[in-house]
């Protein structure tokens, strides 16, 4: 009964960033701007693959997953930081925290698998070139970017559901800007540590594997690129590979940081900082550093605005 009285919480408090104004007006301009950046910069990509033949491609196809990816995933944090940053009220509904924290996993762990997907793309287009259309054909491609929504969305439903059947009697003021689950953990009365097994579990088949997997890729990819004689085509891959290895390095290792730690060294304030690389830069980034810089894609463009003109 005592029990019951306890999760009968109806709302949370998002205590967010700051109660400093100033410093909350800098915050909504900042996270405005790389929200407006990541939809417009993702968004464009799309639309470029999808009118370009020559870009029906493995690695774009899965590029544009990563753009869908990108959107929602930023989506389901940055519109709530904006709002709660104007308003007085707070609060979220245990409904919609619980929402947020299901899209924010699935969403999280799906990036994680596609980037370990695209990882092992550069692996064959670079290191079996003349098996590479055998060995990423569409039904392969396909399986693999189905798959990866599905298992992320299914592990994230028995992480919100564990989540949300435990008591929360110590406060209602979540120390984050949104619901995740370290924060959650921190307001219960109950041990969490089923939750702790859980989420160490999660993020080790998930977001460990898919950066063993990353490095393997990579470090294929690096032997292969040695063998060329070229210094200048050594060098145009040294940097393609160095730009995508900062962004999986940034993701991966901003999640595991909040993810595996131990609960006696969680730290609110850490935790929203590095939240904030994964949850509103790095979406921002990776249209940046995926394709923007991509001469296929600049060309599309140029052709398209010399076309409207």
């Amino acid at each position: 009964m005592e029990d019951a009285n306890q999760t009968s919480l109806e709302a949370f408090i998002l205590l967010g960033l700051s109660n400093t104004p100033d410093l909350q007006a800098i915050c909504f301009l900042l996270f405005l701007v790389m929200y407006i950046i990541t939809l417009s910069g993702n968004l464009l990509l799309i639309i470029v693959v999808r009118i370009n033949p020559n870009l029906q491609t493995p690695m774009y196809f899965f590029l544009s997953n990563l753009s869908i990816i990108d959107i929602f995933f930023s989506s389901t944090i940055v519109p709530k930081i904006l709002i709660n940053t104007l308003v007085i009220d707070k609060s979220i509904s245990m409904l919609g925290c619980a929402l947020q924290m299901y899209f924010h996993l699935a969403l999280g762990s799906t990036e994680c698998l596609i980037l370990a997907v695209m990882a092992y793309d550069r692996f064959a287009a670079i290191c079996k070139p003349l098996h590479y259309n055998r060995i990423m054909n569409k039904t392969l491609c396909s399986s693999l970017a189905v798959g990866s929504w599905c298992i992320c969305f299914l592990i994230s439903s028995i992480h919100v559901v564990l989540t949300f059947r435990l008591p929360y009697c110590k406060s209602h003021n979540i120390h984050h800007f949104f619901c995740e689950m370290p924060s959650l953990f921190q307001l219960s009365c109950r041990d969490t540590w089923l939750n702790e097994i859980f989420v160490y579990l999660g993020a080790s088949v998930i977001v460990m594997c898919s950066f063993i997997l990353t490095l393997v890729s990579y470090v294929h990819i690096m032997s292969t690129i040695l063998k060329i004689r070229s210094s200048q085509g050594r060098q145009k891959a040294f940097s393609t590979c160095a730009s995508h290895l900062t962004m999986v390095v940034l993701f991966y290792g901003t999640i595991m940081f909040v993810y595996l730690p131990p609960r006696s060294a969680y730290s609110a304030e850490i935790d929203k900082a590095l939240s904030i690389l994964y949850t509103a830069v790095t979406p921002m980034l990776n249209p940046i550093i995926y394709s923007i810089r991509n001469n296929d894609v600049k060309k599309t463009l140029k052709k398209q605005i010399r076309n409207k003109r």
